[in-house]
């Protein structure tokens, strides 16, 4: 309800307190759901106090109720433990402080926190967080690997002893927080944002050795698994537990089942890696030294060839067929040429033999007339014509006698 003050007409505190006291009177009871961190519970009282927190957001309020109220449930539950209670807001006029004043206290059971777990689960499902396409894969060899663990715990000996038996060199950057309780979820979302804002960081491991369903609840927190989903980083789960998973397992870009395991499965062995850079150095050594045996045999094969043994002999061979083909050419050509000698020697004879002049050389004459055809029948010339003779040295003229 809005008031009408100024500088000049304050009013007192106590009005204030006063008039914040009769709203939240006005109030009912709710039912709230958080942690016990303090308890106090003093002989002989009959009101008891306590602190609710709620985990996820490093807020608390403080709670009373009537002794009766709580001895109901006194034996279930102490510090650390979840609970539902239902409560009237009330305000403390003289301090200026907000309560709430109990009267039921209902433990959360673990088959309700399974529950809860498994429906936030699914809830985040829905928006792909799990999604194997969104894990991001680890370094073969980080140099500097971030831890989120206990103080002292077991988890952080097993993942330093075991990375550096396996690789001497590697260096951790170590953040130590409370790993279960109130202050468990905040601390362990912060010291993860952290290590994934150090530029030299490679990998993240978060380390708990195993615990019942409520002290791993604070890894299943829904703020701490959108933290680790934001990450550049990888970020690897090694929770001890089985066979129970917390939902930081399901984000996470691999899953440890042990810190020991964690270790084993971000840090090489160096013994191995000798091992197998050995193995394939000898390997590579074979395949090399297989592939020249087997280039010198085809090298001593191609050698053995006549072809490449004797280079020449090819040509060697070639020339004598040459010579013989040359020799059988010519051969061939004289025969034909003696031949054809001969066959010009017999048509020279036969014309020669034929020839008129053969015929004048043994003593025979052509008359012929003077326009040059050859008389061959007495009638064919006239008393006194001239006629030319041919004889074999010449002609001369005659004349026909009547």
């Amino acid at each position: 309800m809005a008031l009408n003050t100024s500088a000049d007409a304050p009013l007192p505190v106590g009005e204030v307190s006063r008039l914040i006291g009769g709203w939240i009177d006005r109030l009912g009871a709710v039912w709230v759901e958080g942690q016990i961190t303090q308890l106090s519970r003093r002989p002989g009282a009959g009101v008891v106090f306590l602190t609710l927190r709620d985990p996820s957001y490093d807020i608390s309020v403080s709670v009373t109720c009537y002794r009766q109220v709580f001895e109901a449930v006194a034996g279930v539950v102490s510090e650390g433990a979840r609970v539902v209670v239902l409560a009237k807001p009330e305000w403390y006029a003289p301090r200026g402080q907000l309560s709430l004043r109990a009267t039921e206290i209902k433990p959360v059971g673990v088959g309700e926190l399974l529950a809860r777990l498994e429906q936030l689960k699914k809830s985040l499902a829905s928006e792909g967080l799990f999604a194997a396409d969104r894990k991001k894969a680890l370094p073969f060899l980080p140099q500097l690997i971030g831890l989120v663990c206990g103080r002292a715990s077991a988890a952080e000996r097993d993942v330093l002893e075991n990375a550096r038996h396996r690789w001497p060199a590697v260096r951790f950057e170590v953040r130590n927080v409370p790993v279960q309780g109130v202050h468990a979820v905040p601390q362990v979302v912060q010291a993860v944002k952290e290590l994934d804002a150090l530029d030299a960081v490679d990998v993240i491991i978060v380390a708990r050795g195993g615990g019942s369903v409520e002290d791993l609840l604070p890894f299943s927190d829904e703020q701490l698994v959108r933290a680790v989903a934001a990450c550049r980083t990888p970020v690897v789960s090694a929770i001890g537990h089985e066979p129970d998973n917390p939902l930081l397992d399901f984000v996470a870009d691999l899953r440890a089942s042990t810190p020991t395991d964690a270790a084993k499965k971000v840090v090489p062995d160096v013994g191995e890696e000798y091992e197998r850079v050995r193995l394939l150095r000898d390997r590579a050594r074979r395949s090399v030294q297989s592939f020249i045996d087997r280039e010198e045999r085809g090298l001593a094969h191609a050698l053995a060839r006549p072809s490449i043994e004797d280079p020449h002999r090819m040509v060697d061979e070639r020339a004598d067929q040459v010579a013989a083909l040359l020799d059988r050419g010519r051969r061939t050509l004289g025969h034909l040429l003696d031949r054809a000698d001969s066959e010009l020697t017999h048509t020279h004879a036969r014309v020669v033999a034929l020839s008129p002049a053969a015929t004048l050389q043994r003593g025979y004459a052509v008359l012929q007339k003077a326009d040059g055809h050859v008389v061959r029948d007495p009638d064919e010339v006239a008393a006194g014509e001239a006629l030319r003779a041919r004889v074999a040295e010449g002609e001369f003229t005659v004349r026909v006698d009547a």
